[in-house]
This record gives structure tokens, sequence and C-alpha cells, in this order.
């Protein structure tokens, strides 16, 4: 038995974990507040990222992300 009496959850698998639920949506949220979008989007996408943060990175790259204004 390792980690959490998980067979096979090793230091691979927090690793795994970290990347999936912290630094993807803390790349997400970073990406929403250093750009511009219309209305009341931007908003929108820091709440779902702050409450979903994993759903909401995922659903942020596949949509949010064309509805950046561009420069």
């Amino acid at each position: 038995m390792t980690l959490l009496g998980m067979p096979g959850f090793g230091l691979f698998g927090i690793l795994v974990l970290v990347i999936l639920f912290l630094l993807i949506p803390l790349i997400a949220l970073v990406d929403v507040l250093m750009n511009e979008f219309t209305g009341s989007n931007k908003i929108i996408w820091v709440v779902l990222i702050l409450f979903l943060p994993f759903l909401g990175a995922i659903l942020y790259f596949l949509v949010g992300t064309k509805q950046k204004i561009r420069r």
C-alpha cells in the first residue's frame, strides 16, 4: 500500500493531481485576467474558474479563448 492506501498511487500520481487540479486552473485564471473580453464575459469566466476550477478551466480553454478581444 502507498499513500492514501491506494496501490500504485505514488509520487507520479500526486504530481499529476497537482498539475490537473491546481496548475491548469491557475493558468486559465491568469489568462482571463490578462486579456480583454466583451461585456461581462471576463467576470463570468473568473467566477466559473473559481467555483469549478478543473471544469471551468477546461471549458475556458475550449470555449473562452475564442471570446477574447484581439488587439
